[in-house]
C-alpha cells in the first residue's frame, strides 16, 4: 500500500466501497458511497471519486460484470483479450487469403469467360 499514489489509494477505497455495497444489496450512489467512506476512516479521498464511480456502477449488473471479467466493459479482458485477439487475427488470415485471386479467376472486361490473356 505504501508504493500506490494517493490516487491509486482513492480509486481502491471506492472500489471496496463500491463492493461494499453491491455485496451487501445496498443502493450505489455517491451518497452512499461517501458515508461508508467516513465510517472507514478514509475521509481524504477526493469527492470526485465517489460521483464517478457511481454514475458508472450504479446498475448492479455492471459490477457483477467488472467481477466476472476485470477487465471489463470498457475494454477487452485481459483473458479475454488474449483469445479475442487470437479470433481476429485468424479473421484476418482469412479476409487475405479471399482477397488474394489466382490468375484463373480474372474476368475479361470485354465479355470473353475464357479469362483473357491471364
Amino acid at each position: 500500500m505504501n508504493k500506490l499514489t494517493k490516487d491509486q489509494k482513492d480509486e481502491m477505497a471506492v472500489s471496496l466501497a463500491v463492493l461494499a455495497l453491491y455485496d451487501g444489496g445496498a443502493e450505489i450512489s455517491s451518497g452512499q458511497i461517501t458515508t461508508l467512506l467516513e465510517a472507514t476512516g478514509n475521509t481524504e479521498v477526493e469527492a470526485f471519486y465517489p460521483i464517478i464511480f457511481a454514475n458508472f456502477l450504479s446498475n448492479p449488473e455492471k459490477i457483477a460484470d467488472l467481477i466476472a471479467c476485470p477487465a471489463g466493459a470498457g475494454g477487452a479482458a485481459a483473458a479475454g483479450g488474449a483469445a479475442g485477439g487470437e479470433a481476429a487475427a485468424e479473421e484476418e488470415e482469412e479476409e487475405e487469403v479471399e482477397e488474394e485471386a489466382g490468375p484463373g479467376d480474372a474476368i475479361d472486361m470485354f465479355g470473353g469467360d475464357d479469362g483473357g490473356d491471364y
